[in-house]
């Protein structure tokens, strides 16, 4: 099993942080976003992991040197020519990644007690192609599912927009939770280039490939994507 960390992002909710510094690196109770991150995976067995750098990306690659990569195997996706962000990262990382069956990435700003091998095992049995984890949370964008928990379609409740994929008698509303388990076969059906975002992937794909929902809910996790976020995630995780 293999895990990609997005840590390329340029980090707009987090400014002034951001200005000088990779969000990855910015500290919640002593430890950097990517420091924990590192350390969650390990928990699970995961210590073969991807860490894509654009923002800052000497800073990321000299915290992984200097603290010889938190006792994992770390190989970096280098990005620093464009930013490419979700979607376009995991295509870039392809060749890191796709000698292995299966693999999960993860954003660098989220921070869970998700289990993960609870996920990747729902994964596997189901037969997916892709098992997105996701919860019960206010947030104006949210994915949608039918009642099999298979992906639809996606709505903005600020905006309204929504794009609808798959059609359904009924659709059930959930945020997606930056962490999703793959069948190295999603690099082969993307036909997207250059920079997209992978939600876009994930609806293009919903009408002819399975991608179910993995519900969490009730577990920690939150999304550091601001700096006010910070203290909460302290709270969350000493």
């Amino acid at each position: 099993m293999k895990a990609l960390i997005f840590c390329a992002g340029l980090g707009t909710r987090f400014v002034p942080w951001t200005h000088t510094h990779p969000k990855a690196l910015a500290p919640v109770n002593g430890k950097s976003l990517l420091q924990r991150n590192v350390e969650y995976l390990k928990s699970f067995g995961i210590k073969d992991i991807v860490v894509n750098v654009h923002h800052f990306a000497d800073q990321i690659e000299s915290a992984i040197a200097d603290a010889a990569a938190w006792g994992a195997s770390i190989t970096v996706s280098d990005e620093r020519s464009a930013v490419l962000e979700t979607g376009g990262g995991l295509l870039h990382a392809r060749p890191l990644l796709e000698d292995v069956s299966v693999f999960l990435t993860l954003n660098a700003d989220v921070l869970t007690d998700l289990d993960l091998r609870e996920l990747i095992g729902t994964h596997e049995r189901s037969g997916a192609l892709v098992t997105l984890a996701v919860s019960r949370r206010e947030t104006s964008r949210k994915l949608l599912f039918n009642a099999e928990g298979r992906l639809c379609g996606w709505r903005n409740k600020q905006s309204g927009d929504q794009r609808i994929a798959l059609s359904a008698d009924e659709l059930f509303e959930f945020g997606f939770s930056g962490i999703a388990v793959y069948r190295k076969e999603i690099f082969d059906r993307i036909k997207q280039r250059g920079k997209f975002s992978v939600i876009d992937v994930f609806l293009d794909l919903a009408p002819a490939h399975l991608i179910t929902a993995y519900d969490h809910t009730g577990c920690r996790w939150i999304d550091v994507g601001k700096p006010e976020a910070v203290g909460k995630a302290e709270k969350l995780f000493p």
